[in-house]
């Protein structure tokens, strides 16, 4: 066992075979022994040899525990249980084996065994824990049901009633126990009975959140209606904490409800069971007043009472009537609010929400004022006036950060904008100073000043001036290298390089983030989006990998969570765990990811390094088969990770998201799609059977075919959905989703090659069970295909060809469709050689056989159907076109080997000396990605032209 723990399962495998000579039946060193053969991937072995010991029923605690970690390592839980369904069944009264049986169902999520389970223990031991083991098993049950109905009628009431039996008999004792009571009784939406648990003497026990109890009651009132409740405790609770801000929310939410049913107090008992009620806006306005005078003489500034002043005039103005109340102008309190909290910066954020009670007219004025109070200094007459302190740099960049939000810097001419981004360097510059003391973890003070010059010069980008992309990753290196942990200035350095088409530098950059656990799949599609797409494909594994180990893992982490929720009492996360499980495999990037990886391995090895054959099994790969749960898909994808200032109208909007994930879902079915068809190939391939066989329907080939031929047909519904959603001309914000792949799909002909391709199949398999003699027009359909194909992808190539970076006007451009082309051009060349292999084993027999009966004829002419002219034709022509690429992809290489990047940055204006030494780096690293690309695509293609080689009949 200690050389299991060490790592060493060589010698493990050692000890347990010499224990085993002497004790021959030894359970635990033969499990000890699967255990080492299981690590070192001899897994047929371990399996059999955990068989052998699980078959005699062991009930050892040693042997358990060892099949129960070997198992687990196999991921077979299932037969955990079986395991110890044999030990209870030998030592029934055994309080441990019963424990462990439960969490092996809980592993397994069978709920019916566990409520059963739970059951036997608690007569076991009867302790309240087990007893509630069952009941939550119960509301599992309630909750896996499809039959809504079902739940409610049969096992929710169940555990309702088990619950009630615990409380007549007085033997609640923990808060979970209360905790379940409740949930069951608001699943059963028994709102008013699950009120007087809480507000009763089994309430008591809920001590362990803050507030627990006001929250539950808060939660029923509100599912009750009982509006004067709600604005009571509301009332009652700001009373206690001035600050809280979802008490506010509700105070207003009470009060307007109030007064639209007109509500009024009855005259002589209390007002409501939480206490006194406000009905009016008056009351409302002086409420609030009232907070903001305590507020003054508390000993630390409270932002909720100024908060929710400015609230409720939004309100009040939401509904007509603002000038009645007289709470001030929202910009004068914005502007007090301001002097108070501007040196945090929570400040901006705080003000963002309001900036919409302000008129447009009055923003310029507004920001003058704003400024007006800062104390700045500056050094001499026309110089640049700066903080003398942080607190003074802070409430600076909240001003400068709400210029931005209220689009004065987008309203610019370029001249000003550019002044204003030397402005915003220098005092990012001048900032640093206040962070010498800054660890290497802490970002720096003035950040956000670099950042929001990025900003301003990708507006100019977009409106094409060309330098300014540089600019930008120039001031993000440079950011980065006084802040190494500044997550923004990666996400945005990636994004642009992304952009650019320049993948190399990314890679870096993104496991810099160290993304953890869930954000690989919030914040992963930044890199599985482009690594493939721009040829690098190494990186693209890579990144796939990351991704999928995490979806797999949490299969694994979930059922673990829960057995902790059971044993700690956590009932209410239970449904949590189990909601957060189903939203990671419905999650689109899984999906996408699943897809893109097993197109990405065949593209690398199918019929190189194995053959497409082996390829697919090892995939376990079906064309009948879809794994990908389209109803459910849901986008986790994080779309404002990265920090934008722009105004509502600029911004991502949720019209954008929509859009996006409609565009990702038709790009996934359209990927999808392809990865089934290729994958029904080698299956066509297998039994020729003879013409006019009525076998061909029971060997199941024909049914095969009809498969490519039905998923063929989904493939050109999906085409067309996705040319339609085209159509739109859909415009996503720079720092939006990224668009997918199919517009370049489309526009540079791989589609309609692809598809053309699986048609072709269909063609040949038709040559294929009719026979060669009569079928001439088929043949004549199959040479004209080939000439097509070549035409095609002869079109293809010429889509590929242009300098990928050129040097125009003293600046860079990069030209990434070109590269995204070339990607497409590799993957559709090896659709057309596994299609071409296909054909090569349907025409290799034909021509034997006709050779053969020249050798018995003695003739020597027996005519050579034409469809093997047209092949031969075809495959040398497919050659002749791939060494030419391959020929332009070595001059490619040449041309950026050559390109001479260092005089370019000498002409740059904006920028300072020192602040073009990063310049150089930044061109020098999209220089050697594009390299690395080209020549990743280069050698991909020369195995591929290996493959045509050996396709001559």
């Amino acid at each position: 066992a200690d050389y299991l723990d060490n790592g060493n399962n060589k010698m493990a495998i050692q000890q347990a075979d010499k224990l085993l000579k002497k004790h021959k039946d030894l359970h635990c060193a033969k499990v000890l022994k699967a255990i080492g053969l299981q690590r070192t991937g001899k897994q047929d072995e371990a399996y059999a040899l955990a068989q052998e010991v699980a078959a005699l029923e062991p009930t050892d605690d040693n042997s358990l525990q060892a099949l129960t970690i070997l198992y687990r390592e196999m991921h077979r839980p299932e037969l955990v249980t079986k395991l110890y369904e044999a030990a209870v069944k030998k030592v029934p009264n055994s309080e441990e084996y019963h424990s462990h049986l439960f969490m092996a169902y809980a592993r397994v999520g069978e709920y019916k065994k566990m409520q059963q389970a739970g059951m036997a223990l608690y007569k076991i031991v009867p302790k309240n824990p087990y007893y509630f083991w069952s009941v939550m098993s119960l509301i599992m049950q309630s909750i896996s049901a499809q039959d809504e109905n079902l739940s409610k009628t049969m096992f929710l009431p169940l555990a309702e009633r088990m619950v009630e039996k615990m409380v007549k008999e007085d033997k609640i004792e923990a808060e979970a126990e209360v905790e379940l009571y409740y949930m069951i009784l608001e699943r059963l939406e028994k709102y008013k009975e699950a009120l007087d648990v809480v507000r009763g003497k089994l309430g008591e026990k809920l001590t362990s959140e803050l507030q627990s109890r006001e929250n539950k009651c808060m939660a029923m009132y509100k599912k009750l209606h009982r509006w004067p409740e709600c604005n009571a405790l509301a009332r009652r609770l700001l009373l206690k904490n001035s600050d809280d801000w979802q008490f506010y929310i509700t105070y207003f939410d009470s009060v307007f409800q109030l007064i639209d049913e007109s509500w009024t107090p009855p005259a002589e008992e209390e007002h409501s069971l939480e206490g006194e009620v406000h009905c009016s806006i008056e009351q409302a306005v002086n409420f609030i007043e009232e907070r903001i005078t305590e507020e003054s003489k508390s000993s630390r500034p409270l932002r909720g009472p100024y908060l929710a002043k400015l609230e409720l005039i939004r309100r009040l103005r939401h509904r007509g009537c603002n000038d009645e109340y007289k709470l001030g102008d929202p910009e004068e309190l914005m502007f007090q609010y301001f002097k108070k909290f501007g040196d945090k910066p929570c400040c901006f954020t705080d003000l963002k929400v309001f900036v919409d009670l302000l008129p447009p007219s009055q923003y310029t004025k507004f920001i003058r004022q704003l400024l007006d109070v800062i104390p700045l200094a500056a050094a001499a007459e026309n110089e640049v006036a700066l903080p003398g302190d942080i607190k003074a740099l802070q409430q600076h960049l909240c001003v400068v950060q709400l210029s931005r939000l209220l689009g004065i810097y987008h309203a610019m001419e370029k001249k000003q904008k550019l002044a204003v981004v030397r402005e915003l360097m220098l005092r990012y510059h001048h900032g640093l100073e206040f962070g010498k003391s800054c660890l290497k973890t802490e970002l720096q003070f003035s950040d956000y000043y670099c950042l929001l010059a990025v900003h301003l010069l990708l507006d100019l980008w977009l409106e094409g001036e060309e330098a300014a992309v540089w600019q930008c990753l120039t001031l993000l290196e440079e950011g980065l290298s006084h802040s190494p942990s500044n997550a923004q200035f990666k996400l945005l350095l990636i994004r642009i390089y992304c952009r650019l088409g320049a993948f190399e530098p990314v890679s870096e950059l993104y496991s810099s983030l160290d993304a953890k656990h869930i954000q690989h799949d919030t914040i992963g599609y930044l890199l599985t989006r482009y690594a493939g797409s721009l040829g690098h494909y190494a990186a693209a594994s890579q990144s796939c990998n990351f991704a999928l180990r995490f979806f797999h893992s949490n299969q694994k982490d979930t059922s673990e969570y829960i057995i902790q929720a059971y044993k700690y009492g956590a009932f209410e996360k239970i449904p949590e765990f189990i909601a957060f499980r189903n939203r990671l495999n419905s999650s689109l990037h899984f999906a996408q990811v699943r897809t893109e990886r097993m197109l990405l391995d065949l593209l690398l090895e199918a019929n190189i390094s194995t053959s497409l054959e082996e390829s697919i099994k090892s995939m376990s790969l079906s064309p009948e088969e879809d794994d990908i749960p389209w109803k459910d898909l849901r986008d986790n994808r994080d779309l404002t990770v990265l920090f934008s200032w722009d105004p509502k109208d600029r911004d991502i909007s949720e019209e954008h998201r929509k859009l996006s994930l409609e565009e990702e879902t038709l790009w996934l079915r359209i990927r999808s799609l392809t990865l089934r068809l290729v994958s029904g190939l080698p299956a066509l391939g297998h039994t020729i059977q003879p013409k006019n066989s009525e076998k061909t329907a029971e060997n199941g080939v024909s049914s095969k075919i009809d498969t490519i031929r039905a998923l063929l047909q989904q493939l050109e519904a999906a085409v067309d959905s996705g040319k339609k959603f085209l159509e739109q001309k859909i415009q996503y914000p720079v720092l939006g989703p990224p668009p997918t792949r199919m517009a370049g799909f489309f526009s540079n002909g791989s589609c309609q090659c692809q598809t053309s391709l699986f048609y072709l199949v269909s063609d040949i398999y038709e040559l294929d069970t009719n026979g060669l003699e009569e079928e001439a027009e088929i043949q004549e359909r199959i040479g004209n295909s080939f000439k097509s194909l070549v035409e095609r992808l002869t079109d293809l190539f010429n889509k590929c060809k242009g300098d990928l970076i050129e040097v125009r006007d003293g600046t860079l451009k990069t030209h990434p469709n070109l590269l995204e082309n070339l990607v497409f051009f590799v993957e559709t060349i090896s659709i057309a050689l596994w299609v071409s292999s296909y054909c090569d084993s349907v025409l290799r027999p034909f021509k034997s056989n006709l050779q053969k009966k020249k050798k018995k004829k003695k003739e020597s002419s027996v005519a050579m159907p034409p469809v093997f002219t047209h092949f031969l034709d075809y495959v040398t022509e497919l050659q002749t076109l791939t060494s030419n690429v391959i020929d332009h992809i070595k001059g490619l290489e040449i041309i950026l080997t050559a390109l001479k990047l260092e005089e370019l940055s000498l002409k740059d204006t904006l920028l300072l000396q020192e602040e073009k030494k990063f310049t150089k780096t930044v061109q020098g690293k999209v220089q050697s990605s594009y390299h690395h690309s080209v020549q990743e695509i280069g050698e991909l293609l020369k195995k591929r032209l290996d493959t045509i080689k050996k396709l001559k009949i």
